[in-house]
């Protein structure tokens, strides 16, 4: 049985629950809640309209910085595609969009309404960031996720142009490179995210990378 919670601001140990269902539901989305769920590998992931389902999965998808593939299409995509590239500078817009794209292989989105507005608390209080693409003055991509010590908690992105969200990640690997970061946290295994570095590990593993990293200042 899946357990729930109430009112107190704790979660099951991640590592004792199965891996391939919710560790718990229930709570809120709360910054503090949040936090510690970022803290100990639980991320917040339910549709509209459904209790709140918190997860930690296992095997876990993460994206070692160093590893990170950029090929020669997109390389030269970067070098002249024509983007400008920014920093926190449309995190609403980001989200909404990561939101709202059309997607071939989802139907619907996870990031409802009370994500957005829990989120877009995050990024006030400095902790959600976003990496933004523009073309033409307009905003064609970017995506956005959670910065805690030496850790980036990836949570989504789009792209309204070929390549646009690569970009955006090529540059936010890049600058978390520059500040001593180790990892993209990537959540869950998909085609997509394989094609540019990220890999499979075990959750123990996991688990054991962000308890170091979330003790380290947050640089970003």
């Amino acid at each position: 049985m899946i357990p729930k919670i109430r009112y107190s601001l704790e979660f099951p140990d991640p590592s004792k629950s199965a891996g391939d269902m919710p560790i718990a539901y229930g709570g809120d989305l709360s910054p503090s809640r949040l936090m510690l769920a970022y803290r100990m590998g639980i991320f917040p992931w339910f549709n509209e309209n459904d209790p709140i389902l918190w997860w930690s999965p296992d095997p876990r998808m993460v994206l070692f910085l160093d590893e990170f593939i950029v090929r020669k299409s997109l390389s030269k995509r970067i070098r002249n595609g024509g983007f400008e590239v920014k920093m926190n500078s449309a995190f609403n817009e980001v989200i909404t969009k990561c939101g709202t794209v059309k997607r071939d292989d989802q139907n619907g989105s996870w990031i409802t309404s009370s994500m957005i507005e829990a989120y877009n608390v995050l990024h006030d209080l400095g902790h959600a960031h976003s990496i933004e693409t523009y073309l033409g003055g307009e905003l064609v991509g970017g995506l956005y996720g959670v910065a805690i010590g030496s850790i980036f908690y990836g949570e989504s992105m789009f792209s309204l142009y070929n390549d646009a969200s690569k970009v955006a990640l090529a540059h936010l690997v890049e600058h978390l490179k520059d500040n001593g970061f180790e990892i993209i946290d990537c959540q869950m295994n998909t085609d997509h995210l394989s094609s540019l570095g990220a890999r499979q590990i075990k959750r123990d593993e996991f688990l054991n990378i962000i308890s170091n990293g979330i003790k380290k200042e947050t640089r970003i």
